[in-house]
């Protein structure tokens, strides 16, 4: 059974990224999501569960972030790809942290948060708030 802190927690850290990597300017913000989205396809290899699927699904996230790095939609692509994998290793009962059973499922939940981000072009949080201001 999930807790409120399973479901918000995930939320929260995929916040947090966003804030912090909208402190960084264009294009490293870019680069730096296409870098982080490949190595999240990587994650898995190393004992996942899924045998030589593990192998193909890492190569299908390096294929997104190397589009990624000319068209964020690319690297939204590839947080969405994610996120069905994370559902697939947490009914399988292979979590993407081991000694954590719940990491799989939480990665699910925040993937998709920085996926939205990402199909928005992964503005900075500042502008998020900013007004318009009419000229007179």
């Amino acid at each position: 059974m999930e807790t409120a802190l399973n479901l918000i927690s995930p939320v929260v850290i995929a916040l947090v990224y966003i804030a912090l990597c909208s402190q960084l300017p264009e294009p490293t913000r870019q680069k730096l999501n296409a870098l982080m989205v490949a190595g999240a396809g990587a994650v898995y290899v190393s004992g996942g569960g899924m045998g030589t699927w593990e192998l193909a699904f890492a190569t299908a996230l390096t294929f997104c972030a190397f589009k990624g790095l000319a068209d964020y939609r690319w690297i939204g692509v590839a947080w969405l790809l994610h996120t069905a994998w994370d559902v697939v290793h947490h009914l399988k009962g292979a979590p993407i942290i081991p000694a954590f059973a719940h990491s799989s499922f939480g990665c699910a939940i925040c993937d998709p948060v920085l996926a939205v981000w990402m199909f928005r072009g992964a503005p900075a949080i500042q502008t998020w708030f900013a007004t318009k201001r009419v000229a007179a």
